[in-house]
């Protein structure tokens, strides 16, 4: 799928961190493709949340702000949990014992490999061991 990306909880934790290493190339590339549609899965947007949760109260409020504009953004499609999903993350999670892959990229990987999807906008290199294109290496 052309101009459509994967986006990793790296991506959206960088976009709402301005002090995180990774703020300005992320957004970078947020400008220089302004017409990209972004998917992403429910248990991202969870893994982001948890990421903030222990960072005081204004930053939880930031991150949640943020977090409603990526569900609301017409740009970007947020796949639900199912508990199809799980257990398809599970049985990626459980066929991958020599991986240190989390059950939240086993669910991200699967999702990217249904809707045919190869880049991601992460950092993470266990994407790439799948045979992903990781954008942010």
């Amino acid at each position: 799928m052309a101009n459509v990306f994967f986006a990793d909880s790296f991506y959206w934790i960088a976009s709402i961190t301005a002090k995180d290493q990774w703020h300005s190339r992320v957004l970078a590339w947020g400008r220089a493709h302004p017409a990209a549609r972004i998917v992403t899965t429910e248990e991202v947007v969870i893994e982001v949340l948890n990421w903030f949760a222990s960072a005081g109260s204004r930053t939880r409020r930031v991150a949640s702000l943020a977090v409603r504009d990526v569900i609301d953004d017409p740009a970007v499609q947020v796949i639900p949990q199912s508990s199809a999903s799980f257990h398809a993350a599970w049985a990626l999670y459980d066929a991958r014992p020599d991986k240190a892959y989390s059950l939240t990229d086993c669910r991200s990987m699967v999702a990217m490999k249904s809707l045919g999807l190869v880049e991601v906008l992460s950092n993470d290199h266990h994407f790439a061991q799948e045979g992903f294109t990781v954008l942010f290496p």
